[in-house]
């Protein structure tokens, strides 16, 4: 017994020397302050190394790295070290031993250090962490995130792996608080959910990510780069993400803000507050960024809303450091001049001569999209444009993929005197079952092209196209027959227009979404109202579900989505039964979150609902307010300069509809400079057909002195032709010196802008105003007036015009084929009673 005490006394001391010397080690490895330091101490005391020292050695060595700016990190010569490789060989044959955490750290800590994915330490980390999982080993949450992090990283996002996980995440999701986790987790596994569980994830990210604070703004990354992951954009945790970066401005360097907007781009979501800031940013360090990388960043972020001086700042670095661009970086810079519509020919020659070293080097979608920027560029290499025929040509041919092969006829008929081939035909017929309605879209398109071009060059090409088309009709009409999931044929259908689109197929996509009117929803009904202003068809049945849908789900509708159904209505110019409650219910909920709306979309807001003849008073005091024109002046200033002319003629429109309509709001007319100066250097031509109508009024009124033509009225709506008859339906002559036109603010000649003060009508007499009415004017296939001809019709009768409307239809018709009957058209529209 004694001699057993004594045993046992020895190895407890024993024991006891070995924790506290290993405690020791750890303790040391812990505090090195430098890598030498690590790999000294593993140096010495391999044979005494745990697992545990082994995963803390490996992750001291990441922080270390980590704690260093980037350009000052020394990755390499950690990984080359003797002592890194006996760490990870150490590693390798410990890792069944193992604590879970530590795997995942192990794992974490040398992708950082740059250890290549197929190392075998990565690989033997990566399957004994599966084989846990499968094992019902479960890891707790953070280092789940973490381990799901570094799948991601690998490229493993599809892998059996990542979905174990994320049937994990769907299981423990109600017990995840913290964003951190959540917005790891959420990025790691967008590409193997549902569309149940992404919502679900969504919905907890807008719990959770309820502080609007600098330290959410990596969260808020993540964020954005899981909705763009499962392309969707939910606007909800869009508008937070946004303020938090806005919030974050410490944070938003060139490296962050190329990122956000690199994400709200592929996400079509903007936010001309974070254009400002990063305008303001960037500006200030414009002079920081010297080397091709960072500057094509500067480039691709600054030059779309630059101002003249620093457009031309950055366009002649860009030429100057041409040669040093990689060849991604020149994609980006002739991406941005295309938004920029730069028509800088000296960069473009620049950029053209960089290419030819780098075609070589692209893949097939490069190409595509390079093709495209070239054309909209309008460059005239034609050199250039041989070798890119050439290589598109390749890939046509070596092309199994239905989308990439639609794609490479598509930019190939884009190409300058590019003809239809054989290879084409047969790739073309070969993929048409296989096509969706986007791809026929785009075959269809190329074809059309071709086939214009063979008939103007008498080539033989054109029974090949015709035949061809033929078999895309066919597909896609059978495709449409065989719809049954409402959802799936909007999806197919959003990048679907063009000429094959309206004149083909148009009618029968509309049948077909009436025919699954009832899975209309109020999660689709922003694609289908988009779906139906693309075709400017008016379907009573489609827009009254949409009206019935959007006025039961009011709240689940996004203010900035609701934005976008009442521009269906109000285009359309369609008022679904019920209207009063549907407008009103719409309105009240969008007068409740004017929060949600950037300045710019709260004039085009107030326009739409002016289109249909409201003007809900919250709307119209906040836009017609000095402080927030003057925020609406900056925020334009970064908008494309297509978006600036649209917001700033819709003010006008509304300011116009707002003291014509709603005069009690006493809203001052302060368009009067703007519309000057529009109207001034417009063109003034009166093009023949105003000419030749021109003449038969004046044969029917007596003479020319009796009518004019392309007239301004008071608050500058231009009219085709006007002229006054008195109470006795006389013609009254425009040379006559007592019978002048208007009290109000006079009549704008359209030809010299030539403002007349003109006195009142004599009692009785009425100014009458005839309109041309060409096919925009009305819906596809209807004699129905659109939204904005009716809001002018009632305009110039408030005005105190007789309006007179002449539908293209009537004008063309056969019924109008001779001059006689057109006279006499003309005739009854002027003096019969109205």
């Amino acid at each position: 017994m004694l001699c057993l005490r004594k045993v046992y006394l020895f190895a407890l001391r024993r024991y006891q020397a070995r924790t506290l010397s290993s405690d020791l080690l750890l303790s040391q490895i812990n505090n090195c302050t430098h890598e030498d330091e690590v790999f000294s101490l593993v140096g010495r005391n391999k044979a005494r190394l745990s697992e545990k020292h082994v995963g803390i050695a490996l992750n001291v060595l990441w922080q270390l790295q980590k704690k260093r700016p980037l350009l000052l990190r020394t990755s390499d010569y950690v990984r080359n070290h003797s002592q890194f490789l006996a760490l990870c060989i150490l590693a390798e044959n410990k890792v069944e031993h193992m604590e879970n955490e530590v795997i995942v750290d192990t794992l974490y800590s040398i992708q950082r250090l740059n250890v290549e994915d197929h190392d075998s330490l990565a690989g033997v980390l990566v399957t004994e962490a599966w084989k846990r999982l499968e094992r019902q080993v479960l890891l707790s949450l953070p280092a789940l995130s973490k381990f799901a992090l570094c799948l991601y990283k690998q490229r493993r996002q599809f892998s059996p792996l990542i979905g174990k996980i994320a049937h994990i995440v769907d299981m423990k999701l109600d017990s995840i608080e913290d964003i951190r986790i959540l917005s790891v987790l959420m990025v790691s596994i967008s590409d193997v959910i549902s569309q149940s569980f992404r919502d679900r994830l969504l919905k907890k990210a807008e719990q959770l990510l309820g502080e609007e604070d600098e330290v959410y703004f990596n969260y808020a990354k993540r964020i954005t780069q899981f909705l763009q992951n499962v392309k969707l954009t939910y606007y909800p945790l869009l508008e937070k993400c946004n303020k938090i970066f806005l919030k974050s401005a410490s944070q938003l360097d060139l490296h962050n803000i190329s990122i956000i907007f690199g994400l709200y781009e592929q996400l079509g979501f903007d936010s001309a507050e974070f254009r400002l800031v990063a305008k303001q940013l960037l500006s200030e360090s414009i002079d920081d960024y010297h080397d091709p990388e960072t500057f094509s960043k500067l480039f691709f972020i600054l030059g779309p809303m630059a101002g003249s001086k620093v457009r031309e700042r950055l366009l002649v670095t860009a030429a100057h450091m041409a040669e040093g661009f990689s060849s991604h970086q020149v994609l980006g810079i002739l991406k941005t001049m295309q938004k920029m519509k730069c028509r800088n020919s000296h960069l473009l020659k620049k950029m053209v001569s960089v290419l030819h070293k780098h075609l070589d080097s692209y893949h097939v979608l490069q190409l595509i999209k390079l093709t495209q920027y070239l054309m909209l560029l309008r460059c005239h290499n034609q050199e250039l444009f041989a070798k890119l025929k050439t290589l598109l040509f390749g890939f046509l041919k070596s092309s199994v993929i239905p989308a990439d092969t639609a794609a490479i006829i598509r930019v190939l008929a884009m190409l300058p005197s590019s003809q239809v081939e054989e290879i084409i035909v047969n790739k073309a017929t070969a993929i048409l079952p296989q096509c969706n309605l986007h791809h026929l879209n785009y075959i269809a398109t190329a074809l059309t092209k071709w086939n214009h071009y063979d008939q103007l060059h008498w080539q033989n090409t054109s029974e090949l196209c015709v035949k061809l088309l033929q078999k895309i009709n066919d597909c896609g009409f059978q495709r449409l027959r065989k719809a049954g999931n409402l959802n799936l044929l909007l999806e197919e259908l959003t990048h679907v227009n063009g000429e094959w689109f309206q004149e083909v197929i148009r009618e029968e996509t509309v049948a077909t979404c009436q025919h699954l009117v009832d899975q209309v929803t109020w999660a689709n009904v922003l694609q289908l109202s988009f779906f139906l202003i693309k075709t400017n068809h008016r379907c009573p049945s489609l827009l009254d579900r949409i009206a019935s849908v959007t006025v039961e789900n009011t709240d689940k509708i996004h203010p900035f989505e609701m934005y976008f159904i009442l521009c269906l209505f109000s285009v359309l110019n369609y008022d679904p039964p019920g209207n009063e409650e549907f407008f009103e219910s719409c309105i009240q909920h969008l007068t409740s979150n004017l929060s949600c709306f950037e300045t710019h979309h709260l004039v085009l807001l107030g326009h739409v609902l002016a289109v249909a003849g409201y003007f809900p008073p919250a709307l119209i005091k906040t836009i017609f307010n000095v402080s927030f024109l003057s925020k609406l002046d900056a925020q334009l200033e970064v908008l494309s300069d297509t978006l600036k002319q649209r917001v700033r003629s819709r003010l006008m429109k509304l300011n116009r509809a707002v003291c014509l309509e709603c005069p009690e709001f006493h809203i001052p007319w302060f368009h009067e400079h703007y519309c000057h100066h529009i109207f001034y250097t417009g063109r003034s031509r009166i093009n023949p057909l105003r000419q030749h109508i021109h003449k038969m009024l004046a044969d029917i009124l007596g003479g020319s002195h009796y009518t004019r033509v392309s007239v301004l009225t008071p608050y500058y709506y231009e009219i085709d032709f006007e002229c006054i008859l008195d109470k006795n339906k006389k013609p009254l002559s425009y040379m006559a010196q007592n019978i002048l036109l208007g009290a109000l603010e006079g009549i704008h000649w359209r030809c010299d802008i030539k403002v007349e003060e003109r006195k009142a009508l004599p009692p009785g007499a009425q100014r009458i105003a005839l309109e041309l009415l060409d096919s925009k004017a009305f819906i596809k296939g209807s004699h129905h007036l659109k939204g904005e001809a009716a809001l002018k019709k009632r305009h110039l009768e408030m005005l105190g015009y007789r309006v007179i409307q002449i539908p293209h239809f009537e004008w063309n018709s056969m019924v109008l084929s001779t001059k006689g009957e057109q006279l006499e058209y003309l005739r009854r529209c002027l003096y019969e009673t109205q």
